[in-house]
């Protein structure tokens, strides 16, 4: 594995056209922020000159959301690359290829096409570990991985877990959103794993508006409820979490102290839970359809006030540094971020744009910073995401520390 140190912005040197491979799971959880989460890789490596393929090859069976059900079938997925492709520019450089079945079938390139790319890539990119290894791609020795979800590897290299331990052996190099991973500010060991810190990748242009927030504007959010007992984890006795919902929960009473609405489109089915929420001043609504359409989840976005919103319990209690993808994309639209913190102040944000809180009292005094001045923190937020998150400065970053 390569080692080559934390990660610097700022490199200024010619980079030769390269072929490069963007792996991971939009066909087949085809929901508008995973969309999004890959997009920014795909764009920004396109406006970086490179050649960008975007190919997902996986034994993982498809879901398809207009049906709600995981299939086998995958003509929804390969509908969606395409036009993705299309709106995109990537046409005639996409693939499935369902390794569930028998002759491994594809939609887009053919598998030969695929096996060559693998083949002849400078780099192929395992955006959020999500690819699995298969003996056509083993034959790469420049695979990536992204890790968007820090802590749960991590403590799974601490418990000796061979399995997880070979996995990442095999990659070329390892980036990670935790950027206290590696550093005396993460309680957890990396037994000789050099973890390089990256970030989330925004194309900031895509989200840009000028166009103020109206005044019936709230701070809003988009979150996944039921996402407990999925990576959940237990590392020396004690428990860590994925799911958002208990950090929600600790700070429901917040738009009551804020004197705000906050909406949270989400999809809290247990009724006396939402009327909890309701009764404090919660405003939820229904994430379906934007979850489907991702113009509609950028819209979303761009016409709410704001963005409040708390993090994984994981990455809260480990002391990670992660940031959110989507938080990104409120910044990008100018919109400013009020989360939770998760040490990621130590290398960005906690003033104006960007406001971290670890107490309900702190989520009361963002919120009066906000509104004390709206303008200067929505002009700071876009001034960020450009400064810290461009997604060619972060792309760019990363190839050149892979050595690629």
């Amino acid at each position: 594995m390569l080692d080559v140190g934390r990660w610097k912005f700022g490199v200024s040197y010619f980079m030769k056209r390269k072929r490069i491979v963007v792996m991971g799971f939009m066909g087949s959880m085809p929901i508008a922020g995973v969309i999004w989460q890959h997009i920014h890789y795909i764009v920004g490596l396109q406006r970086l000159g490179h050649d960008v393929y975007y190919i997902e090859d996986s034994a993982r069976i498809p879901y398809n959301p207009e049906t709600f059900e995981v299939t086998t079938e995958f003509d929804y997925t390969a509908r969606l690359l395409d036009r993705l492709a299309r709106e995109f520019e990537f046409r005639n450089r996409w693939a499935f290829c369902a390794r569930y079945l028998p002759g491994n079938p594809t939609a887009g390139l053919r598998l030969k096409r695929i096996r060559q790319l693998y083949r002849e890539a400078d780099a192929i990119l395992n955006i959020c570990g999500a690819q699995e290894f298969n003996d056509d791609l083993l034959v790469s020795d420049r695979i990536l991985y992204i890790e968007s979800d820090p802590g749960v590897e991590q403590i799974k290299i601490d418990k000796g877990v061979k399995s997880t331990i070979q996995y990442l052996g095999r990659h070329h190099a390892l980036f990670t959103f935790g950027e206290n991973i590696g550093t005396k500010s993460f309680p957890v060991p990396t037994h000789g794993f050099k973890w390089l810190t990256t970030r989330q990748p925004v194309v900031t242009d895509l989200w840009r508006t000028r166009r103020a927030p109206s005044g019936a504007s709230v701070f809003t959010s988009v979150a996944n409820w039921s996402t407990s007992g999925l990576k959940d984890i237990t590392w020396r006795g004690r428990k860590y979490l994925w799911s958002k919902s208990r950090e929600f929960l600790r700070f429901i009473a917040a738009p009551r102290k804020a004197g705000e609405t906050f909406e949270l489109a989400t999809n809290i089915e247990h009724g006396a839970t939402r009327a909890r929420f309701e009764l404090k001043g919660w405003r939820l609504t229904s994430p379906l359809q934007m979850s489907v359409d991702y113009w509609l989840y950028r819209d979303y976005v761009q016409r709410s006030k704001g963005e409040f919103t708390v993090a994984k319990d994981q990455y809260v209690r480990l002391n990670t540094g992660w940031f959110s993808d989507r938080s990104v994309c409120y910044l990008a639209a100018g919109r400013p971020v009020i989360t939770q913190e998760t040490g990621f102040t130590k290398f960005y944000g906690g003033e104006t744009g960007l406001l971290s809180f670890r107490t309900l009292g702190e989520i009361v005094d963002a919120v009066k910073r906000v509104n004390a001045d709206y303008m200067k923190h929505s002009r700071a937020a876009y001034a960020l995401a450009r400064e810290v998150f461009e997604a060619k400065k972060v792309l760019k970053s990363i190839l050149d520390r892979a050595g690629i």
